[in-house]
């Protein structure tokens, strides 16, 4: 089974996604059962209306449109690579070890050689050419070329990242950004769904080195964990989170937007854990 959101690039309605069933391993009546438990009674018909007209046009049609977007994206890939301080990963990606493929409509565009944040990237081209990015983070911008998209589109995006490497490249050497690598993860304590119920107290998080979150944090898009329910706090961690608070970027799961306090197992019951032993998350 694979849930495929029609409404990011098959261009159906936002809120629009379907799920794919292949094979005779997951049984469709079993599917149907769950899914009528789960989801409301109020369907929207103008979104069911909207994948069914993007799922025709994809039988019909989904072969040279996707063509045509692949080409308008590789065309893009080769003019933003002859833009100074920007860089736009391509085929010669499939050389690195553990690299299978990549997704040629997603331009993603480092801009560490610019000397600045993927994230002050965003907001400059927003302000300036009211151009929304898919997301940013310290050193990179993510930008899509849909089914939806002409040369016209692709040239005012251009257009746009060569006033924004004039705007930051200047005749001195700009001090590049180099991306922090990620820590290394901690061991879970407890198991997620322990320590999301357990007794909680509030900590501050520049001093919660040690403790055991309660809480999720991750960096939203592309909201992929970077701390969860269970896991022990690092220094490590702690400094890579206040890295991007301090870029800007929206860091979230906390109770606190602010990220300033979060949520941890209480004090006792992390020193009755100390006499037990640990929770292992299997291979």
């Amino acid at each position: 089974m694979a849930a495929t959101s029609v409404h990011k690039l098959g261009g159906s309605m936002t809120q629009s996604s379907i799920l794919n069933v292949k094979g005779n391993r997951v049984s469709i009546e079993r599917i149907r059962t769950l899914m009528s438990m789960l989801t409301t009674t109020s369907t929207s018909y103008l979104l069911l209306a909207s994948l069914d007209t993007a799922r025709r046009q994809l039988a019909v049609n989904g072969q040279a449109l996707a063509e045509k977007t692949i080409i308008l994206a590789q065309c893009a890939r080769r003019q933003i690579n002859e833009i100074p301080g920007l860089y736009c990963y391509g085929d010669e990606i499939l050389q690195a070890r553990g690299v299978f493929h990549y997704d040629p409509t997603k331009l993603c565009i480092h801009l560490g050689q610019l000397g600045i944040s993927g994230y002050e990237a965003e907001q400059w081209l927003r302000a300036n050419d009211r151009i929304e990015v898919e997301l940013s983070d310290l050193t990179n911008i993510l930008c899509l070329i849909t089914l939806g998209d002409s040369e016209q589109e692709v040239n005012l995006l251009l257009h746009a990242l060569r006033r924004m490497s004039a705007a930051f490249i200047t005749n001195e050497v700009n001090q590049c950004i180099v991306p922090p690598m990620v820590p290394e993860a901690t061991r879970f304590e407890w198991s997620p769904r322990d320590a999301f119920y357990a007794d909680t107290e509030i900590a501050y998080f520049h001093q919660s080195c040690g403790r055991i979150i309660a809480e999720f944090i991750y960096v939203y898009p592309p909201g992929i964990p970077i701390l969860m329910p269970g896991q022990m706090i690092s220094q490590e961690i702690i400094d890579y989170i206040k890295l991007h608070l301090e870029a800007g970027l929206p860091v979230k799961g906390p109770e606190d937007p602010s990220i300033q306090k979060i949520r941890v197992v209480a004090t006792t019951q992390q020193e009755m854990l100390s006499q037990k032993s640990r929770y292992v998350i299997p291979d």
